[in-house]
């Protein structure tokens, strides 16, 4: 393991990023951060307080107010998007280190997942020429009309800790290359990604008071949430928090887009090889520990091949290698902090007491003595109705549910209060389709986990509101305006 200590991996842990450059916090408090396989502190930060939050909302909303940002031509922007990409490299190696210590990810995907983000901003670099932001239109008087599309305002956006260097750039390249200004607030458990995106930031010089990035607790986060002064709020996070945060929103009509929990279902049928199923879910099962609400854990199949099923999946998931997560040889690193393998456990045993059977899993690695780890886990012939096949539990726990039929794994599949991610294995691809568009999800893979945030990323029900990623992730940052003038259409043309 990386012998790296303290705060060496961040600039100014001790300061917030607000209006171009690094201030003090407004009290001496510090939220301390633990490496999720030690549980010793390895970085400590500044704890915003309401003060704070304020100020970075100030310096964003002076900045879409009265500086040059949401005027500039898109194409301008979009050139300090290509900025940012450059300078990305620069910080690849304590993204990966960071990422690993806050969230457990295991060091060898770290390093080649964070050269993502500099395609993110070149994508949406992109769109400055090719996204429709102003539409001619002929009004029903006949008057010359445009449809044209402007930056929403300030932008409070909330990171989670599971993949904060993925989220950051998204919610970030979105917001930017519409006009909006931004104010993040970084994962208590997981601060180093907005960070060392604010440092970058300083490097090129963006503008100042466009990105600001401060870290606080639930409680004074709220602040960003109900500030008069944002105009719209991005969370990615739990659902619970995203109804918390609607609700505030829904009070002032402020706008939100929520990326909330999944409990996504995969439904093998009958013409796909088990073996071959059960070594694709096993493998997305173990994406960061499991922390993915996208992750496929609610797997179906007919009765009369269940057992199979389990045999061949229970086998594949008993020789996972679990261990530090910066060796080469483990698997499945320790999920991110002891709150979560605390709640990752309770599960567990509350399928153990409404007699689902364990298949494989369900304890702590016994070679591992400290670090927030779990096995990872089968739970065979559950019935929809029990907690761990409706809830979501956010760790490597994958639940096999036995159906009659087709239709009634379909059923299944949509008998849940999310709607985030979906696969269908089939060796049909027409019959993939068939089946896919009656599942009611944001996506449908087929034969695998897929999501394609180029495309759209988001889900349907308690899954969340509005999309992230491609051109459909730009309108939730825009307004759209309609504009009618005192002119004949045909004097346009």
């Amino acid at each position: 393991m990386s012998s790296t200590t303290g705060n060496g991996y961040l600039r100014h842990p001790d300061r917030f990023f607000i209006g171009g450059t690094w201030l003090e916090p407004s009290s001496p408090a510090r939220i301390d951060v633990r490496d999720s396989a030690t549980e010793e502190v390895f970085l400590s930060v500044a704890e915003a307080q309401v003060e704070d939050v304020d100020r970075a909302v100030e310096a964003a909303r002076r900045a879409f107010d009265d500086g040059p940002w949401p005027l500039m031509p898109h194409e301008d922007r979009a050139e300090w998007l290509r900025k940012i990409a450059d300078a990305w490299g620069t910080k690849t190696d304590a993204l990966a280190e960071t990422w690993t210590r806050e969230s457990g990810a295991l060091h060898a995907l770290a390093k080649r997942a964070v050269h993502a983000p500099p395609l993110t901003f070149r994508e949406h670099a992109g769109y400055a020429e090719s996204f429709a932001w102003e539409e001619p239109h002929v009004s029903q008087d006949k008057k010359r009309s445009l449809l044209v599309r402007e930056p929403v305002g300030v932008v409070g956006a909330i990171i989670p800790w599971n993949a904060p260097y993925s989220l950051v750039a998204y919610k970030t390249a979105a917001a930017l290359i519409c006009g909006c200004t931004v104010v993040v607030k970084a994962s208590p458990e997981a601060p180093s990604a907005p960070y060392l995106l604010a440092e970058i930031c300083e490097e090129i010089g963006l503008p100042e008071g466009v990105y600001n990035v401060l870290t606080a607790e639930r409680e004074v986060s709220e602040r960003l949430v109900t500030s008069p002064a944002v105009d719209k709020i991005s969370f990615t996070g739990s659902t619970a928090a995203g109804r918390r945060i609607a609700s505030i929103c829904g009070e002032r009509i402020a706008r939100c887009t929520l990326e909330l929990g999944g409990k996504s279902p995969a439904i093998i049928l009958d013409d796909y090889d088990l073996d071959t199923a059960a070594k694709s879910l096993a493998q997305s099962a173990l994406a960061i520990n499991g922390q993915v609400c996208s992750s496929l854990t609610r797997l179906i199949v007919s009765k009369n091949r269940h057992d199979d099923f389990v045999d061949a999946l229970a086998g594949r998931i008993a020789r996972v290698k679990v261990g530090d997560p910066f060796e080469e040889s483990s698997q499945l690193g320790p999920l991110a902090m002891a709150r979560q393998r605390d709640t990752v456990e309770s599960y567990i045993a509350k399928g153990r007491e409404e007699g689902v059977r364990v298949a494989t899993g369900g304890g702590r690695p016994a070679h591992l003595d400290r670090g927030y780890y779990v096995e990872p886990t089968v739970f065979a012939g559950a019935d929809n109705t029990s907690t761990i096949a409706r809830e979501e539990i956010f760790g490597p726990v994958l639940t096999v549910l036995p159906a009659d039929d087709e239709e009634h794994a379909i059923r299944i599949a949509n008998d849940t209060n999310y709607g985030l991610n979906s696969s269908v294995f089939t060796n049909d691809p027409e019959r993939a389709y068939s089946v896919g568009r009656r599942i009611r999800a944001g996506t449908v893979g087929h034969n695998a986990f897929k999501t394609d945030f180029t495309i759209a990323f988001g889900g349907f029900k308690q899954s969340g509101i509005g999309r992230e990623g491609g051109t459909e992730g730009l309108h939730p940052y825009l307004e759209a305006k309609t504009m009618i003038f005192d002119e004949p259409a045909e004097a346009s043309s």
